[in-house]
């Protein structure tokens, strides 16, 4: 079981009203909203009663949210918690196969969850609850996001990883509900690494390899901003047109806007000046290669053709 601040045993998501994780909602890790809650019960209920119909052995995920009153703390906490429920399970110290070629129970099917070692292919048979387990942003499943081929869109099983984000593949899976939960813990990882690009020390770091950032918060540079826009944002739509079409004409400018996954608006532009290329295009431009040579040379010759003889044949003037 998972054990909360106070040391004692929680249950699980399934086992609690809509009170308790609507106040589960309202604080700790600010990435596991109402929505994603609901979705984590759901998904611990139907497995549950799957199990119950198929007469099938699932054991209960104990995931049960931090209540840290930092939000940063309280995502790391989560993040922790799903590694350490995601990782695929190892054979007893006893067992020789621990030791040798095969160190995990459930890694010779991809049909079978490497955690639980739940039979999938029989859940998708009975009811295909990936199919009915969604984001609760993008209302994407986790069918079409993990159980489809991207280039394809066929059915193809996913593949757990011995590291759980990392490592080399298993031939092994996720049930539906841990694959809700690495889903979660994908996105909660997202949202601290973006944080993390934030920090003074990756700047630093950045600009010791010849990186100069700035970033602006600016909406008007898509042109999707609606209702009044800040007086500097409108000051400086200048700067960033600029910005725009230089960006065109040479690598040594990058721009990247970050989207809002609510509104679809631009909370965050970056833009990236860096100094290698500029280095670099300023050598091509002193000491062209042949070939930019020869396009100069054909300019030249357009710029100033030949000059005709000083006396033309009387039968021309005729």
């Amino acid at each position: 079981m998972v054990m909360s601040n106070w040391s004692q045993p929680q249950p699980n998501l399934a086992q609690v009203n809509e009170a308790t994780i609507m106040a589960l909602s309202q604080q700790g890790n600010p990435g596991f909203t109402h929505a994603a809650l609901l979705e984590q019960a759901a998904a611990q209920q139907q497995m549950q009663r799957m199990a119950a119909e198929r007469n099938i052995e699932v054991p209960k995920v104990n995931f049960y949210p931090s209540r840290h009153a930092n939000p940063v703390k309280a995502r790391k906490q989560d993040i922790k918690q799903a590694y350490r429920l995601l990782k695929p399970t190892k054979r007893s110290l006893v067992d020789p196969r621990r030791w040798g070629w095969g160190n995990y129970r459930y890694n010779k099917d991809t049909a079978v969850c490497c955690v639980d070692g739940c039979n999938v292919m029989e859940l998708i048979q009975h009811d295909n609850l990936y199919a009915r387990i969604s984001d609760e942003e993008t209302a994407q499943t986790l069918w079409d996001l993990y159980w489809k081929n991207p280039v394809t869109g066929e059915p193809e099983a996913f593949i757990a990883r011995e590291g759980v984000t990392s490592g080399r593949n298993m031939r092994a899976t996720y049930c539906p509900e841990h694959l809700h939960l690495y889903h979660l813990l994908v996105k909660w990882e997202a949202e601290q690494d973006r944080e993390d690009e934030m920090r003074p020390s990756r700047f630093r770091d950045k600009v010791k390899k010849g990186v100069s950032i700035v970033t602006v918060p600016v909406t008007s540079v898509t042109g999707a901003a609606s209702g009044p826009q800040h007086p500097l944002i409108t000051k400086y739509e200048p700067f960033f047109a600029d910005i725009t079409v230089d960006s065109r004409k040479t690598k040594g400018i990058t721009m990247q806007h970050y989207a809002n996954p609510v509104t679809g608006e631009n909370d965050i532009t970056t833009i990236t000046f860096d100094m290698r290329m500029f280095q670099q295009e300023l050598l091509e431009m002193t000491q062209p290669t042949q070939a930019f040579q020869d396009v100069l040379n054909q300019q030249a010759q357009v710029i100033q053709p030949n000059p005709l003889p000083a006396e033309l044949p009387q039968e021309g003037l005729q």
